[in-house]
């Protein structure tokens, strides 16, 4: 890796002032006493180039930091600040305390305090040595915080273009410098993400003139986590998270992904990012009761950033086995968060909790007002306020069965549609939504032959519906013959998912059908 250069003048911006003082101080007969308050600037490094310097401060408060340890980050780089004020890096780092804050909390009072720092912090990453690889890296790392940031906060057009910024500025360290590996990281995760991305926004990566590769950046990341110098070693937990993250939702590798964690034994009590990272991961994996551990067990120490999406995780977890206590988790958590995300979802599963309660008015209460607040920027937001707005409530059986299913709890799914058939189901979606949900029941407890029938009967009786059922069936029937090493009929089943149009979660399920299609052809 190529070394910063060391501390030097801003020779040619001294040469400019010196040619307009100089005659000044030459002419009023103070040139000796103003070279030695020249001088004295100097000294002090006001006029000393800004250099990228990881010392060991700042990997301690960048540990701290990516463990959501921001108030030990904060006093780390203050001080560091005190003893190097030339150094960029405590500016670059303090980027990450916005964007946890901001990423995780959405408070738009903080973003109205914070959003101005992105353009002084890149104007700051200018002044460090072109030579250094931190260069482009930091700025990279930055664009990328902030494209996040924006989608938060409803500024899509400029988070793309802030993701263009980062992915081109991480090709051209990983370019210039091949043996800064931290590159890798960063570059690995937005070609995974790109490569994903849905045919209904594709206009918008062949605008930012974005291609991705699923294998290409997952190969970049695994490249990254098998290196063993020193910027590897500081980035690795950073690096752990992106490929977590993306080899469960983009790979499905689920399995893969939970033996990852027990077997390098993620600190998921005083690393928080580690402990949201595995209780989200559970809580998607039908693992609600191992999602309450992590919750209950994380350090819940001074120092940690205050996330109400902790409440959030273990409401939903609660909810899936039907606890009576589930809605204090989730009703603290809408009294509390500041944010757009997750919010319909939220209330629609407090409606849920009211309903299944026999507590009508206060279920009505909260589904209006999921047609009020939050936004349906995410799908299950997005189809939160879809269900809200048809008037219609779900099948109270058919919603149990759906909840302890996702929770883990698949022998009580089962058995509360015990003895059931087709016939016991009023409506054409109950009918369509009861072999959906026996089809999940069955592929969850192995009996994968039953389970791909139900799925056929969901796919001939949803197909052009408009309902995500028969989708989502055609996909879990290509994940069926993924498994089974049969990548024909995988693929035929992903190509299935695609096809059908005009249906509730298209795009995140073609997302994931893509997928599908990608790791096909590569086995």
């Amino acid at each position: 890796m190529k070394q910063p250069s060391p501390v030097r003048w801003h020779f040619p911006r001294f040469v400019q002032v010196s040619r307009l003082i100089f005659p000044a101080i030459v002419s009023h007969r103070l040139f000796k006493s103003s070279a030695l308050v020249l001088l004295l600037f100097a000294s002090n490094g006001v006029m000393s180039q800004k250099i990228f310097d990881f010392n060991k401060n700042c990997e301690e408060a960048y540990k701290q930091i990516v463990r959501l340890r921001l108030k030990n980050g904060e006093d780390i780089l203050a001080e560091e600040k005190k003893l190097h004020p030339e150094n960029l890096i405590p500016e670059f780092l303090e980027n990450y305390i916005d964007f946890f804050v901001l990423f995780f909390n959405e408070d738009p009072a903080e973003y109205k305090k914070r959003k101005s720092a992105l353009a002084m912090r890149l104007e700051l990453m200018d002044e460090g040595p072109r030579n250094s690889p931190f260069f482009l890296f930091t700025k990279s790392v930055i664009h990328f915080q902030w494209a996040a940031i924006k989608i938060k906060f409803d500024h899509g057009w400029d988070a793309g273009w802030e993701f263009r910024r980062s992915f081109l500025q991480s090709e051209e360290v990983n370019r210039q410098f091949p043996a800064f590996h931290p590159a890798n990281m960063l570059l690995g995760a937005m070609q995974v993400a790109a490569g994903t991305i849905p045919d209904g926004y594709r206009w918008l990566s062949n605008l930012l003139g974005i291609k991705g590769s699923i294998r290409g950046g997952m190969e970049k990341l695994q490249q990254f986590l098998a290196e063993s110098d020193q910027m590897a070693n500081l980035f690795h937990d950073e690096a752990v998270f992106y490929y977590l993250y993306l080899k469960f939702y983009i790979e499905n590798k689920k399995e893969e992904v939970s033996g990852y964690i027990r077997q390098n034994n993620l600190d998921t009590k005083n690393n928080h990012l580690f402990a949201y990272l595995a209780a989200n991961i559970s809580l998607n994996n039908q693992q609600s009761a191992f999602t309450e551990q992590i919750i209950q067990e994380k350090n819940n120490n001074e120092g940690f950033l205050v996330m109400p999406l902790w409440d959030m995780e273990m409401g939903s977890a609660r909810l899936n086995h039907l606890d009576a206590d589930a809605h204090e988790y989730l009703e603290k958590f809408v009294s509390e968060f500041k944010g757009r995300f997750y919010l319909k979802e939220v209330l629609q599963k407090l409606s849920w909790y009211y309903y299944l309660q026999g507590d009508h008015s206060k279920a009505t209460d909260f589904r209006q007002l999921v047609l009020e607040r939050g936004s349906t920027d995410t799908e299950a937001d997005k189809q939160a306020h879809k269900d809200a707005k048809s008037g219609r409530w779900p099948n109270v059986l058919l919603l149990k069965a759906r909840l302890l299913d996702d929770g883990g709890y698949i022998r009580e799914a089962l058995d509360v549609l015990q003895g059931k058939s087709s016939s016991d189901f009023v409506t054409p979606e109950e009918k369509l939504e009861f072999a959906y949900r026996l089809g999940r029941i069955y592929d969850d407890q192995g009996r994968s032959d039953e389970a791909i029938a139900a799925y056929l009967t969901t796919i001939k009786l949803g197909e052009h519906r408009r309902e995500y059922y028969a989708a989502r069936a055609a996909l879990q029937i290509g994940y069926l013959y993924e498994k089974r090493s049969q990548a024909q009929m995988a693929t035929a089943y992903f190509q299935k998912v695609i096809s059908m149009k005009d249906h509730d979660y298209k795009n995140s399920l073609d997302q994931k059908a893509k997928a599908g299609i990608e790791r096909c052809k590569t086995d």
